[in-house]
């Protein structure tokens, strides 16, 4: 099977920026995502979508590190989208220090065992991502109730959104996770 229904680029093909940017990721686990190979044919769109995710992803305050990928994986198996599910699993999986959490997330979002404040995390999110018309002042109070802040609701919405766009482009590349994923936070280092 291959990785992208429209072939991946390799990041000596990048153009400089890109080069440096995918290098440090690539540094730190060990391999290249196929998202960023992926999305490499088109430079713009790729550095559009990491200073996105960036801006996001990388945040300090609010939801932490955890939290966010808790929403990436929530919706993207609300989406259907396997490579988010894999990929966002493994970093889920590290950064909660739990094995079993994004497996449960990505099977069934709404069942999976949750604290208070993940709950509301993941059901905010999920009301936006599934029924978007009919999100509204309920969701965001049910959100607040809970505890979560205008800039953490924000957070998720924002990153809902995002993910939406990514989980969309990943179907329609037929973009496949890479093997190294699928082990990731799974057993201590």
């Amino acid at each position: 099977m291959t990785e992208s229904r429209f072939g991946l680029t390799e990041i000596d093909d990048l153009p400089v920026d890109l080069r440096e940017r995918v290098g440090e990721v690539a540094r730190k686990s060990g391999f290249v995502p196929n998202i960023f190979r992926a999305l490499g044919h088109r430079p713009a769109e790729l550095r559009a979508f990491l200073d996105y995710h960036d801006a996001l992803m990388e945040r300090h305050g609010g939801l932490t590190k955890a939290e966010r990928e808790l929403v990436v994986v929530a919706t993207s198996a609300a989406n259907h989208c396997t490579y988010c599910i894999v990929a966002h699993g493994a970093i889920l999986r590290v950064r909660s220090k739990d094995p079993q959490l994004a497996d449960q997330v990505g099977s069934n979002p709404w069942q999976a065992p949750l604290d208070k404040r993940g709950r509301a995390i993941t059901d905010l999110a999920l009301a936006l991502a599934r029924t978007p018309e009919h999100f509204g002042e309920a969701d965001v109070a049910s959100a607040r109730a809970a505890g979560l802040t205008d800039d953490e609701i924000w957070d998720v919405g924002a990153i809902t959104a995002l993910f939406a766009a990514s989980n969309r482009l990943a179907h329609l590349m037929a973009l496949q996770p890479n093997p190294e994923f699928y082990l990731m936070g799974r057993t201590p280092r």
